[in-house]
């Protein structure tokens, strides 16, 4: 069915769902003769153009003779999908963290301050987002810098739309102990390992690099609880978990190329499918990096109440 708009009618179709969208249920639409003049379509064209809403079910009208065609119901979001204004979808990492909610909290409302919405879906693992926007499940994701351009050179295809700056992403890395009288990792020790996780998964084989270690792959939701029973000895995370910080002693990075790696894990960036980047661009224009940046602060100072 959708391959219909890529035909003559179906461009005519996308041109009057724009304009049905502002129209009130119940209300007129415009004659034949009005859409003929308006986007330069015959009447023919227009007639199977009104056909091919209504077989989507985005609309349904009613004939009234001499007083023209009524608009008794639409389908406001197929409407905008068929329009090609439908809201952009956006994966994010689960929203554990202040820092995160923030930034949630930033993209929603910027695209609102703006009379626009957008979508957002939470995945673990900013492979696996990645991995959504290959599928075409979502339109674009929020990963760390580091993560975005070890991807891009597996897939060329993919962009980076927007680069929000340092500690946009999360606050610092740190090694995390789980006996506080240690105060870097050693030999025989068991380190805590997300594969699913780019940032943490690279992070930790920089920092253990060299070092005689068992490496125990783990859900990073479950290093808290790993650390607190002693089933790992050190893992490697971000600072911005509250219960992390307040439970676990925290140690900087030993090795330089950790430390180096460190700087692009702190980074959010905007990463999509390069081959559509116009489409997204278009709806992306909308917002502001300082609104969303403002926003993120305020939720992370506790000024604003996170909403997403």
């Amino acid at each position: 069915m959708w391959d219909k708009f890529y035909s003559k009618n179906g461009l005519a179709a996308k041109n009057i769902a724009k304009e049905l969208i502002e129209l009130e249920v119940g209300k007129k639409i415009p004659r034949v003769s009005d859409f003929c003049e308006s986007l330069s379509f015959g009447r023919g064209t227009v007639q199977s153009a009104l056909n091919l809403l209504e077989e989507m079910k985005a609309i349904k009208l009613e004939a009234r003779g001499h007083l023209g065609t009524f608009l008794l119901k639409k389908d406001d979001e197929l409407l905008l999908e068929i329009a090609g204004i439908a809201p952009l979808v956006g994966s994010m990492p689960l929203p554990y963290s202040r820092k995160y909610e923030g930034l949630a909290t930033g993209l929603v409302e910027a695209f609102e301050s703006n009379g626009k919405r957008v979508n957002l879906t939470f995945i673990r693992g900013g492979i696996n987002r990645i991995e959504a926007i290959r599928m075409k499940r979502c339109d674009f994701a929020v990963v760390s810098k580091m993560t975005a351009e070890e991807q891009l050179l597996q897939f060329p295809n993919l962009t980076i739309l927007e680069e929000f700056g340092h500690n946009s992403y999360v606050s610092a890395h740190k090694v995390f102990l789980a006996d506080s009288n240690e105060t870097e990792i050693r030999q025989g020790m068991k380190i805590g390992l997300d594969m699913e996780s780019l940032d943490q998964s690279r992070l930790t084989l920089a920092e253990v690099e060299g070092i005689d270690v068992e490496l125990v792959h783990v859900n990073y939701m479950q290093l808290f609880d790993m650390l607190h029973a002693k089933q790992i000895d050190a893992t490697i995370w971000n600072v911005d978990e509250k219960k992390m910080i307040e439970t676990f002693k925290a140690v900087e990075f030993v090795s330089p190329k950790a430390q180096q790696l460190s700087l692009n894990t702190s980074e959010a960036v905007i990463i999509i499918d390069g081959n559509r980047e116009d489409e997204v661009k278009e709806k992306w224009n909308y917002v502001s990096k300082k609104t969303i940046l403002n926003i993120q602060t305020s939720v992370e100072n506790g000024e604003k109440i996170p909403r997403y």
